[in-house]
């Protein structure tokens, strides 16, 4: 009898160690689904419309040297476009200085800008892109101004040009 106590003690103290830590978890791996764009291009044919940073910026998702845009400090009247497929993106009305060091603006252009999640630092970001074309913008943050949208899309200069307004 002793003996069927102590190894029915043995199996529970067994079976109870099995922690999580022991556990598979098994996931259903779904298959990443390639967005499709109005305007899609080859690498080479990308390559061959846009400058090495452009490049690097729209297509491999970079980020260029902060104060180094030359549209940081435009103060005209106007519209950033797509320097990839010239889709108007954002509106001068709704730029800001942040003090990061990218152009920055309150508010997109509707229907022009796709968002979608990243971790490539670690935490979630909110990335922006070029609806028609896919190419990487920057990211939005909601550290922007109170008294507008609160959020601050920003944006490497080197995925826009800037057109002014005829007056």
């Amino acid at each position: 009898m002793y003996k069927k106590i102590i190894l029915l003690s043995f199996i529970t103290l067994l079976v109870s160690c099995n922690g999580n830590s022991q556990k598979k978890e098994t996931t259903i791996a779904t298959p990443k689904v390639e967005k499709k764009y109005a305007v899609e291009k080859t690498e080479a044919e990308w390559k061959a419309q846009l400058s090495p940073l452009q490049f690097n910026v729209l297509r491999k998702a970079g980020t260029e040297t902060p104060f180094s845009s030359e549209l940081l400090d435009i103060k005209e009247e106007g519209v950033y476009s797509c320097v990839a497929c010239d889709t108007p993106l954002f509106k001068s009305e709704h730029k800001f200085k942040s003090g990061t060091g990218w152009p920055s603006f309150d508010r997109v252009i509707e229907g022009n800008v796709a968002f979608d999640v990243d971790y490539k630092i670690g935490y979630k970001r909110t990335e922006e892109h070029c609806a028609v074309c896919g190419g990487h913008l920057g990211h939005v943050f909601n550290d922007g101004p109170k008294n507008t949208t609160g959020e601050r899309h920003c944006i490497n200069g080197a995925a826009l040009y800037f057109t002014p307004t005829k007056g």
